[in-house]
């Protein structure tokens, strides 16, 4: 058995656009009934600034689109984002794709049969014998179990493993609503790419891959397939379940390694929300300082789903300062579903 440590890493994101722009530019429009003053506020306080969009609104109004027009608008615009990142994670590792044994895509955004996996392994040249794992359904916190199989893999076979997790939520926005689970929504998410090359030695290993589900609040975040695209049901109560469980998970995760949150100093906390920072500050007692790159992700690129937390680590490993030796990552999504990671030393 071998550990399995970060390699590379790399982001690559569609076209930006500011929150203000695409308020006045299109949602304010969007939302011309009664909810206008409710919508105006939750842009404004949702902690993003800009963010990244496949479908442009000010462009194009995506509202009325089929499934089928969305899902053929994913696969034009998921492959040359995805090759991008995965190109720029091995260019990073100084690895060739033909020297990958396993490459791991996280998804839900979108579907094809042949999916991504297959796809982009093709154009980008790894090995007809690379093992593929595609995963779906699981939304913002898929990269944390993208990245346990992916280093499962490196430290049972000894080779080199690639986790690209893709999203674009931009294909998904609905017609006009009166629902603020909506409004929030559309306020929050994003679009991005983000890969992670794991190599057989020593580095930033990733040390434990921990979670806890409440199947009782199964209903308070969902994703469902429509005709008209995939539509988000956001509890307002995600936060307050959420609190329940983080400091347990995340003390008991540091415990079986001999260590305290006085020992990490490294956060990457999945931004769903900025209230959903606030819990997790609040609850692990950290100082605001903790959370700053995640924050400053929220901020900067919005909440992408499942490369988001991989956002925050590429972030933290290029701290001015140097990397962190300790980092606790961590995601929420659907079931409820809390993932925790430690990521160990350089």
């Amino acid at each position: 058995m071998t550990g399995a440590a970060i390699a590379g890493m790399g982001v690559t994101f569609p076209g930006p656009m500011r929150q203000d722009e695409v308020w006045t530019g299109f949602f304010e429009r969007h939302y011309s009934g009664p909810r206008k003053g409710l919508a105006k506020r939750i842009f404004t306080n949702s902690g993003v600034v800009s963010r990244h969009g496949a479908v442009n609104p000010l462009i194009e109004d995506a509202s009325s689109w089929s499934t089928a027009k969305r899902m053929g608008r994913y696969l034009t615009e998921a492959l040359p984002l995805g090759k991008d990142a995965v190109t720029s994670a091995l260019d990073a590792a100084g690895l060739r794709p033909d020297e990958i044994g396993l490459f791991v895509v996280c998804s839900c955004t979108g579907y094809a049969t042949p999916g991504l996996d297959i796809l982009l392994a093709r154009d980008l040249g790894m090995a007809p014998t690379t093992q593929r794992l595609f995963i779906g359904h699981m939304g913002c916190y898929a990269a944390l179990p993208g990245l346990g199989a992916a280093t499962d893999f490196v430290s049972a076979r000894g080779r080199p493993a690639v986790l690209l997790c893709l999203e674009l939520t931009s294909l998904h926005v609905q017609p006009p609503s009166e629902d603020p689970q909506q409004i929030v929504a559309h306020a929050l998410f994003s679009d991005a790419a983000a890969a992670v090359v794991l190599v057989p030695r020593a580095g930033q290993e990733v040390a434990e891959i921990a979670a806890v589900t409440d199947t009782a609040t199964a209903d308070h975040m969902t994703w469902d397939v429509t005709d008209l695209g995939f539509r988000m049901g956001l509890s307002p109560k995600v936060p307050d379940v959420l609190a329940i469980y983080v400091a347990d998970l995340v003390g008991d995760l540091l415990a079986r390694h001999g260590l305290t949150l006085a020992d990490v100093d490294g956060w990457a906390v999945h931004p769903g929300g900025p209230r959903i920072l606030d819990v997790v500050r609040d609850q692990l007692a950290l100082p605001e300082s903790a959370l700053a790159e995640s924050r400053d992700t929220l901020a900067e690129h919005g909440n992408c789903s499942s490369p988001t937390v991989l956002l925050i680590i590429d972030a933290l490993r290029r701290r001015p300062s140097g990397p962190p030796r300790n980092t606790v990552a961590l995601a929420f999504g659907p079931g409820l579903t809390l993932y925790g990671t430690l990521l160990r030393g350089l």
